[in-house]
């Protein structure tokens, strides 16, 4: 590319610079599109469909995965040239190799990344109200985003270790779990957490509260469907927590990506401080980032984690009239509004399998 063909007479100007990045545009593009597709593939079953199986004609897998074959070849198309599917051009037969797989299908678990593949075209539901924040401030409300939750409540990172590797960041947790104690978890979403921990430990009781009515419904019905009665979920607006939380009451709280988009977050910090017993603790999952941009450059997920903050988020916040803190607050604003909501122990853990969080583990 030239100066020429980017219209710039600057004398300063680096074509080579200039073509990295529109080749990086270019890369851009083609990622963007293959998340569409990926959360495509992962909605409608034919990730799942070809999972483990012999390679196979658009028309067989349009068949095994009960869809429409003319839409199934496109999309093989579009997989295909991403790298995730394979074609024989002597037979025209589809494959998904077995080392994608394992990233891309419901039986990959906590390594399924075709889940926050959704994320994408969820954000892009309310690219139209995004926009019109731009130009007039406010926020887009939680209502406008009807699917994610039900996204949030498939990802199984944090179920799938949470014996092995979140329950022992706080010493003697599983005992006291097992003998008997109250939790809390603040901004629950679904409560698939609270869910499996009541499963677990039936001698605790857990409760939950998060302010959209939709979360709250998906956790009481599966709680309901479970025949859990230690849980209690509760739509709750967390906004006064600080003066509304009841003193000195759970033993254990949590808050699981969850403190950042809340209208007033030091008020939901104070609030868990004033119902932790004294000796109490509260576990802190939050995004893993720095409070300072320039920190945050090379971070593998910055982007999407910046994106995710702008169009969810920081704006959900701002629809209740809300700081907007924003997605990634970081480290170092995350230990400030802790030590000003009263705590004095905060220690930070990451977990390998966990590109996105920290995890704070936190007393008073």
């Amino acid at each position: 590319m030239s100066e020429l063909d980017t219209g710039s007479t600057k004398p300063d100007f680096d074509p080579k610079k200039a073509e990295a990045f529109a080749g990086r545009l270019v890369s851009a593009l083609n990622d963007a599109a293959f998340c569409l597709m990926l959360s495509i593939g992962y909605r409608t079953g034919l990730l799942d469909a070809m999972r483990d199986q012999p390679p196979m004609t658009s028309r067989d897998i349009a068949s095994r995965a009960g869809l429409d074959e003319r839409y199934v070849r496109e999309w093989l198309g579009a997989m295909t040239t991403a790298g995730a599917v394979e074609v024989d051009p002597s037979s025209s037969l589809f494959s998904l190799p077995a080392e994608n797989a394992a990233f891309l299908t419901r039986a990959a678990g906590a390594d399924n990344m075709a889940v926050f593949a959704q994320i994408v075209a969820v954000l892009g539901e309310v690219e139209n109200d995004i926009v019109e924040c731009f130009r007039k401030g406010g926020g887009v409300p939680y209502e406008k985003y009807p699917r994610f939750h039900a996204v949030l409540a498939e990802d199984q990172t944090v179920l799938n270790s949470l014996e092995s590797h979140i329950l022992p960041l706080v010493p003697g947790l599983a005992d006291r779990l097992t003998q008997g104690i109250r939790v809390l978890d603040v901004g629950c979403g679904s409560g698939r957490v609270m869910i499996r921990l009541a499963e677990l430990y039936p001698n605790s009781r857990f409760a939950g509260m998060d302010l959209s009515p939709e979360a709250i419904g998906r956790a009481r019905g599966e709680a309901a469907q479970k025949g859990l009665h230690n849980t209690d979920f509760i739509v709750r607006d967390l906004s006064d927590f600080d003066q509304t939380a009841d003193a000195e009451s759970f033993d254990f709280v949590t808050t699981l990506d969850a403190v950042h988009d809340q209208a007033r977050p030091l008020n939901v910090l104070k609030g868990i401080f004033r119902t932790l017993k004294p000796d109490g603790v509260y576990l802190m999952q939050d995004i893993n980032g720095s409070s300072h941009v320039h920190k945050d450059i090379g971070h593998p997920l910055g982007t999407f984690l910046y994106t995710a903050s702008c169009m969810h988020c920081m704006t959900v916040s701002l629809a209740q009239g809300g700081e907007g803190l924003g997605a990634m607050w970081g480290e170092e604003k995350t230990r400030d509004y802790l030590q000003r909501a009263g705590f004095r122990s905060v220690e930070t853990h990451q977990l390998a399998h966990d590109l996105f969080n920290n995890w704070y583990v936190v007393t008073k």
